[in-house]
């Protein structure tokens, strides 16, 4: 395979949870522009075909597939509903997630089992079933998002720092068990980044600073600059990497 073929998606399809926005979207449009056919997903149907509109009239090949990633009914239901329109999943990025910030001793066992549910048991969900269909194909790609939180904590975010930690794991479990099978599960684990999921972080001064001083590059993250570390994963150019987690942080984690 020459080096001009080793990025290109084009014939693959690839499945986002969380697309609608922020680094889903960034990801699964990034993807779109390297050739791959597009599911985008989200809970709200209606923004979940706004997005995949959108992406269409970028000239992008994307549809709609708007469902709970934490409900597995719905999520095995979706997957059949694939089966049914003749759709492969060919890379599959589990990006879904929410964030709770609060001190532990505050915290209530729901709010502790919604953020698990969405950020790491649907990971596993998603990851059954479209690992179920890969395994006969002999192909596959999964990519979990993880974060600077599946290796370092922070005070107030307990739940987010456990899921995150766990979907670390998670990824060699799934690389242990789904490697033989020509299936590469890897995850990446972006540095702190301009989303709306951290608007609160952002607009505060204090905080805003200790990012920028903490991280050697000076400064926060676009989404887009997960696309190309997406891709890398999605593509044959990493057919023999399996189990590992990329950080994309701006050098954050690497330094004191």
């Amino acid at each position: 395979m020459s080096a001009r073929t080793l990025f290109d998606l084009t014939g693959r399809t690839a499945l986002v949870t969380g697309s609608t926005r922020g680094l889903g979207r960034a990801i699964a449009e990034g993807m779109g522009e390297a050739g791959a056919s597009l599911v985008v997903n989200g809970r709200n149907s209606e923004a979940t075909e706004l997005a995949a509109a959108e992406m269409r009239a970028a000239g992008l090949n994307a549809r709609a597939a708007a469902f709970d990633v934490t409900d597995e009914s719905a999520v095995m239901a979706a997957f059949a509903q694939l089966d049914s329109d003749g759709i492969e999943i060919d890379i599959l990025v589990n990006n879904a997630g929410i964030q709770h910030r609060q001190p532990m001793v505050e915290l209530s066992l729901e709010d502790w089992q919604r953020v698990i549910d969405t950020n790491l048991t649907s990971a596993f969900l998603m990851g059954r079933e479209a690992a179920k269909r890969m395994i006969p194909r002999g192909y596959g790609k999964v990519i979990n998002i993880g974060s600077l939180t599946s290796e370092l904590a922070r005070a107030t975010v307990a739940p987010y720092t456990v899921a995150k930690g766990g979907i670390r794991l998670l990824t060699k479990s799934m690389a242990a068990e789904w490697a033989q099978h020509g299936i590469q599960a890897n995850a990446i684990g972006p540095g702190y980044m301009l989303t709306e999921m951290n608007e609160a972080l952002t607009s505060n001064p204090e905080f805003d600073a200790w990012v920028k001083s903490r991280t050697p590059t000076g400064r926060w993250g676009r989404p887009d600059e997960l696309v190309g570390t997406a891709i890398y994963l999605a593509s044959r150019a990493s057919d023999y990497v399996c189990g590992q987690l990329i950080f994309v942080d701006g050098g954050m984690i690497s330094v004191l």
